[in-house]
């Protein structure tokens, strides 16, 4: 058992014999290694098991997908038993567009999502009802598949993107525009947004705009659901999103953002060993991002947080990452505040989370009249954000303890 410290001699100047001796200390380091094996061991076993869920889903995927097409020829056959006359609608300009729900284009012979009819005049105005029903079941089948070809599940590595034509292209400005203004909501139109971007997932899956933000419409969920469970999920189906995507586009810098944004959040629900390996991975990207796009202050916001977390490492991270790394991650708390400060250069007001941060990092280098300034600062701006909200509480601690 640990000794209790106790004076070995009286007076003020008193010495304390240490908790534990240096050979309990080495047998307490040995156990945790034996425990950090483990938990390894484990999750092996759980990343085979995920493995081969994933191969169910892909073969249910795959007749779901069957049953659609199929679905889809009944459904044209219902809807036009007569030959149509022809239309001058442009078709819908809704964001909720997918592939299947454009109509005719009259001069070129495409329809509204881009993909080419055959026989388009003689559809219309001179087949018989026969041709126009078996014209309609090829259209319908060639939609399905070229929508979906660019599925996450069916895409071949050396196929080249899917190039879309100027109606689904303002179909997925108008997308991302409402997708912007959801994420930027409440917890309600966060929802909205993360269904809405499900909703248009096999239109656009090919497009990088659409794929990030669907990365962080995962990281939404997961940051506004409380249960532990549903977090893991949002953080680890959003992560595998971006992980696809930095295949593709490894010079995007709002994919390597929120890929190290998703791996922080799935790092929570994971061992010690995992964060700290985290921790360099995140680290790695937030990188990445600022030199792709050097004046983007959520960022520096990042980096200043990582640094933050890193300088107040606690006696067990620090020794578990001196044992299983050669390198231990470093950062002061003046590297934080040189980022926050960035933040602010960039774009004044950026979050209160953000100027909660600075005044923190003057607490800790003693600069209280600093640290002040920007707790005040900090009280001007509103709570926007789940972490703007802990800020506030923060905001009001450190002022009660300066008070008394």
């Amino acid at each position: 058992m640990p000794r209790v410290p106790a004076p070995v001699e009286a007076g003020d100047g008193a010495m304390y014999v240490p908790l534990l001796t240096h050979d309990e200390q080495v047998d307490v380091l040995e156990r945790l290694d034996f425990v950090l094996r483990n938990i390894s061991e484990l999750r092996k076993e759980v990343e085979e098991l995920r493995s081969s869920l994933q191969h169910l889903a892909a073969e249910i995927i795959a007749e779901v997908r069957s049953h659609l097409e199929e679905t889809q020829k009944v459904t044209r056959r219902r809807r036009f038993p007569f030959p149509r006359e022809r239309s001058d609608s442009t078709g819908s300009s809704s964001i909720y567009f997918t592939a299947s729900s454009g109509t005719a284009n009259t001069d070129d012979g495409e329809s509204e999502g881009g993909y080419t009819t055959a026989n388009a005049e003689s559809d219309y105005d001179r087949e018989s009802e026969r041709e126009s029903e078996e014209g309609e079941d090829e259209v319908s089948c060639e939609t399905v598949r070229t929508a979906r070809r660019d599925s996450l599940d069916l895409v071949n590595e050396d196929e080249a993107p899917l190039i879309l034509d100027s109606s689904l292209e303002e179909g997925l400005g108008q997308l991302l525009q409402q997708a912007d203004r959801l994420h930027n909501g409440d917890e309600q139109e966060k929802r909205e947004g993360f269904q809405l971007l499900l909703n248009n997932k096999l239109a656009y899956a090919d497009q990088k705009d659409f794929i990030w933000r669907l990365a962080r419409a995962h990281s939404d969920m997961c940051e506004i659901t409380e249960d532990a469970d549903e977090k893991r999920s949002y953080a680890s189906d959003g992560k595998e999103e971006i992980e696809i995507a930095l295949q593709k586009w490894d010079q995007s810098a709002e994919c390597h953002q929120w890929y190290a944004i998703l791996c922080g959040q799935l790092s929570e629900h994971e061992s010690i060993q995992k964060r700290i390996q985290t921790g360099y991975v995140f680290k790695e990207h937030i990188d990445k991002a600022i030199e792709l796009k050097p004046e983007d202050p959520q960022s520096y916001y990042l980096l200043g947080r990582w640094c933050y977390q890193v300088s107040h490492l606690g006696w067990l991270e620090k020794k578990t990452a001196s044992a299983l790394f050669e390198a231990p991650p470093t950062a002061t708390v003046q590297d934080a505040l040189q980022n926050f400060l960035r933040v602010e250069e960039l774009s004044p007001g950026f979050s209160k989370a953000g100027r909660v941060y600075i005044a923190k990092c003057y607490r800790d280098l003693g600069n209280n009249s600093a640290a002040v300034l920007w707790m005040n600062l900090a009280s001007e701006l509103p709570a926007n954000t789940k972490e703007d909200a802990e800020s506030e509480r923060e905001l009001e601690e450190m002022r009660s303890v300066w008070e008394e």
